[in-house]
């Protein structure tokens, strides 16, 4: 069985939205978009390559994808990312595309939790979900979260889409790795491990 990971940038206060750039996603008003770069440092991209290299492929929303497939194609070549993003196979989770032109990339079709569950259930190794906040909410209704891998980053936003919105299902977390870089952000593997439980003092 394939596992899923959810790879998302984080700010203090849970945020997830827009982190790479001012117009990469102003919905709902949101006006802090961007706030990742001045807040990481070298560590933070050394952790971010490393969640892919055990990870086959990735499975994406329709924003991120776009998001993504506007940029990847022509970017850099000596940036050491531009190559296994063009390569890697995509996995595009979407009610509104009917095509996807991304090299290696596939549009998902039917019911996306059914094509989710025999997409983990074929063979092939890990695959991450990145950004993609609306999936990765329907993910985690769905139990079809294997781990989260996170860059929690010193700043507050204060409004923004967040990983863990209320109604988020309750669940128990067994830390995998858990460090801080020297900018203080921390970066966090956790695996997903049944329902919390509770006592008192």
């Amino acid at each position: 069985m394939r596992k899923i990971i959810v790879c998302t940038f984080l700010t203090l206060d849970g945020v997830m939205q827009a982190p790479g750039g001012p117009d990469e996603d102003a919905e709902s008003g949101f006006e802090h978009g961007g706030w990742q770069k001045p807040v990481a440092d070298d560590e933070v991209g050394t952790a971010i390559a490393g969640w892919y290299e055990h990870s086959d492929a990735m499975l994406l929303g329709r924003k991120t994808y776009e998001i993504f497939a506007s940029y990847w194609p022509t970017a850099d070549p000596d940036n050491p990312f531009t190559d296994r993003m063009n390569s890697m196979p995509k996995y595009v989770a979407s009610r509104t595309l009917t095509s996807v032109e991304w090299q290696n990339s596939t549009l998902l079709e039917g019911d996306i939790v059914d094509a989710i569950r025999k997409l983990k259930a074929s063979d092939g190794g890990n695959i991450n979900v990145v950004g993609s906040g609306d999936l990765a909410q329907t993910l985690m209704r769905h139990g079809l979260v294997d781990e989260y891998r996170l860059t929690i980053h010193p700043v507050i936003i204060g409004t923004g889409k967040r990983l863990f919105a209320d109604g988020a299902i309750p669940s128990a977390l067994e830390p995998v790795s858990v460090s801080t870089t020297k900018g203080g952000t921390v970066v966090g593997v956790y695996r997903t491990n049944g329902k919390p439980s509770y006592d008192s003092y």
